[in-house]
């Protein structure tokens, strides 16, 4: 997969369509290809390349295919690799890092896609059942994982219950999506959030959070995908920093039945 990454990132083209999402998260073939001046046919072929990398993800809206860029494959390289670059490398590959993990604060959501191996079932089971997302998340629900039924979050002794914390969508081993939780003083002073965020967190909109799950072979494709509703969300700037290390925590549990050990 190494090769496959810097392949991908060799030619400019490609990487001015990483720019251009960098620069904007989330767009259409078509403003890509008008953004970029390129014919949609070489646009194609090189997203083909950067989704083939897993550079880039892609997630349907309606009728429309939207692209987003992908920080997984560049967690991983940093993890192998860091310590044989010297310093000058390692801090490209830092910056690179950052443009993939830190999209621009416009864009309305967050886009995440590892791939873990295991199967659907077990991967549903480690996003809904208590005795998973206790151990890499902290967190465990209470409902029933239908459709419209309310969630009661607990996490660190704390019980959160709101009507508007609900099950959004529920499809067994392919998709699961939720409103996320309610930011209370509660949280904020286990999280350790100051006054004026928590203020801003409560004036906006609920953000919601959406899981896709593809089996692929001996592994599944697991794609987060974390929107918020208001231009330059305070919530969807923290989650953006939060998802890549629970997802990992997530494909460590999976992989190896170990967590990761806690941050010092």
């Amino acid at each position: 997969m190494d090769d496959a990454i810097f392949k991908a990132l060799a030619d400019p083209s490609r990487r001015r369509l990483l720019d251009s999402l960098n620069a904007r998260n989330g767009q259409t073939l078509r403003e890509l290809c008008a953004g970029l001046d390129m014919a949609r046919q070489s646009v194609s072929k090189h997203l083909a390349v950067l989704e083939a990398a897993h550079l880039v993800t892609t997630a349907r809206r309606g009728r429309e295919k939207l692209h987003f860029l992908n920080a997984a494959p560049v967690d991983a390289i940093a993890e192998r690799w860091i310590g044989q670059y010297d310093r000058e490398r390692a801090r490209a590959l830092a910056d690179l890092h950052r443009a993939l993990e830190l999209p621009a604060m416009s864009e309305s959501a967050f886009v995440y896609t590892t791939y873990i191996r295991t199967t659907p079932e077990r991967l549903w089971q480690a996003l809904t059942e208590p005795a998973f997302t206790r151990r890499y998340w902290g967190v465990a629900f209470e409902t029933d994982w239908r459709p419209g039924s309310p969630m009661v979050w607990e996490e660190k002794g704390d019980r959160t219950a709101d009507p508007e914390q609900v099950v959004l969508e529920s499809e067994p081993y392919r998709r699961l999506s939720y409103t996320w939780h309610t930011f209370t003083p509660q949280w904020a002073g286990n999280a350790g959030v100051d006054a004026d965020v928590l203020a801003r967190l409560v004036r906006e909109r609920r953000s919601q959070v959406t899981f896709e799950i593809e089996p692929l072979g001996d592994t599944v494709k697991l794609t987060v995908i974390h929107e918020a509703h208001d231009p330059g969300s305070t919530a969807l700037d923290m989650v953006r920093h939060g998802w890549p290390a629970l997802v990992s925590g997530l494909k460590t549990l999976l992989e190896t039945g170990e967590t990761l050990p806690e941050p010092r």
